[in-house]
């Protein structure tokens, strides 16, 4: 029996476990998925000790931490900086990132021509892949973050025109995943329109509060859920591979 799982802090909101449960079940193969809450990336080791696993999924907030303890990268991995499919053949384990495949997958069917320049609120491991994908179909963005880098911008200095330049704003952060379902990133929101699209990678709740606030002021609006269904079904691929 093969055993899998995922690796994250606070992941009762996930839905990776039922998907890939499901997924064993309609492939017929003998499997198993579950997940494991570690408090800091250092509890990895003891837990890959205990459960034999044959490869595993990361999510928030270690898909940057977990790097120094992988033996190896796949090249686009490498590029994003970022984690969040291993694979482990003889003890080796080795970090894809699936999360841009899906991504990608996710936007392109629903992106417009306006959608040429885009924010991404939040800087992490989620925010790395969104960008690598948005460079590859050639779309111009900013990072907007509560701790800005040089040509990152701050949500306290967010103002109506950046929200007006920008049609396509991404919420890369966990604000707004259940079950604080009441939270959303600081942005003008009063600046949206119908010609904007609003995505965000949560998921659970399928309407975040992110999401309310744009369609309510007549924005386009996608939710994290095939971008789970289609990074999930690559990291099947490659642990299959």
């Amino acid at each position: 029996m093969k055993k899998y799982g995922l690796i994250g802090k606070d992941i009762g909101y996930s839905k990776s476990k039922t998907f890939f449960q499901d997924k064993f079940v309609q492939e017929n193969f003998d499997g198993t998925y579950d997940n494991f809450e570690l408090n800091e990336i250092d509890e990895l080791p003891t837990v890959l000790a205990k459960n034999n696993l044959d490869g595993f999924n990361v999510t928030i907030p270690f898909k940057e931490s977990i790097i120094p303890y992988l033996d190896e990268l796949s090249d686009e991995a490498a590029k994003i900086k970022a984690v969040n499919t291993v694979k482990i053949i003889d003890q080796k384990k080795i970090g894809y990132n699936t999360d841009a495949f899906g991504f990608m997958k996710a936007l392109f069917p629903i992106l417009e021509s306006n959608h040429s320049r885009a924010l991404i609120l939040g800087t992490g491991g989620a925010s790395k892949a969104v960008a690598y994908t948005l460079e590859a179909m050639g779309i111009e963005y900013k990072f907007v973050s509560r701790s800005p880098k040089e040509g990152q911008l701050n949500y306290e200095d967010l103002n109506e025109n950046d929200i007006t330049d920008h049609k396509l704003i991404i919420n890369a952060t966990p604000l707004g995943t259940y079950p604080d379902i009441k939270q959303s990133p600081k942005i003008p929101y009063d600046a949206l329109s119908k010609t904007h699209l609003l995505y965000d990678l949560v998921y659970n709740p399928t309407l975040t509060e992110f999401l309310a606030k744009g369609k309510i002021r007549g924005a386009k609006i996608a939710n994290g859920q095939a971008m789970l269904f289609h990074q999930a079904n690559r990291s099947w691929t490659i642990w299959q591979e």
